[in-house]
């Protein structure tokens, strides 16, 4: 039996002078759900995308907002997104320093929480709160350098997907996995044999320039759906 599978689009990939048609654009192609990165410069050396551009495109927009925070103060972007009621809040624990209080603040407010992992973070700093996430995403590059022409998936994600999956059976964790950074059409089957569930697509799939947002995702589709007819892949 088939599970869903998110297609998530990276706001960042997009055309940041015209997010709101760009927003509608992805919903008419048939996108529920949109990734959406805060960063602060001292977590990654990018800020796209601020807290009232956020507030903005929410208000005028029926697509889930799922927010990834990189910041060295959670906190305070914690606090401000709970007001905006995004569907769900991630957060990385390289930054966390009360992991668990941030979860609650979360929770707290209804919305689904997450934390996030940069590619060389081990599993089991998750011990202690996996229950309480709904979601981990896994970094498969590194955060907020995307753009370097040499950045590729760290070798290794393939084995940590994998591991991940075992780690949050073994908790008897619902936990969604997302996976993040370089996902290509190429490599969607290896990343969902390996356990992914959400796919947060970027300019090696969504927004490839060969082709609309539309065509992209179908395509995106059709490769998740043969994967499922029993195109898998064994090697990790």
């Amino acid at each position: 039996m088939k599970k869903y599978i998110e297609v998530s689009p990276s706001l960042i990939c997009a055309d940041l002078c015209n997010l709101e048609q760009e927003v509608n654009t992805l919903q008419k192609a048939g996108m529920r759900s949109l990734h959406v990165d805060i960063i602060d410069p001292h977590f990654s050396p990018s800020m796209p995308i601020g807290l009232s551009s956020v507030e903005q495109l929410k208000a005028k927009s029926s697509m889930d907002f799922d927010v990834h925070i990189m910041s060295t103060d959670n906190e305070f972007f914690i606090k401000k997104l709970v007001k905006i009621k995004p569907a769900s809040i991630i957060f990385h624990y390289e930054s966390g320093i009360h992991v668990e209080k941030m979860l609650q603040l979360i929770k707290e407010a209804d919305i689904k929480a997450g934390i996030a992992l940069n590619p060389a973070t081990p599993l089991d700093v998750l011990e202690y709160v996996v229950e309480a996430c709904d979601y981990v995403l896994l970094m498969l590059i590194n955060p907020g350098y995307a753009d370097g022409k040499n950045e590729r998936m760290v070798p290794y994600a393939l084995e940590k997907i994998h591991h991940c999956k075992e780690f949050l059976k073994c908790h008897n964790s619902k936990a969604k996995i997302i996976v993040d950074g370089r996902v290509s059409l190429e490599s969607i089957p290896k990343l969902l044999n390996a356990g992914a569930d959400v796919l947060v697509a970027g300019s090696k799939s969504v927004f490839r320039k060969e082709n609309s947002y539309a065509a992209n995702y179908q395509q995106v589709n059709e490769i998740v759906n043969n994967f499922f007819k029993g195109g898998k892949h064994d090697e990790l």
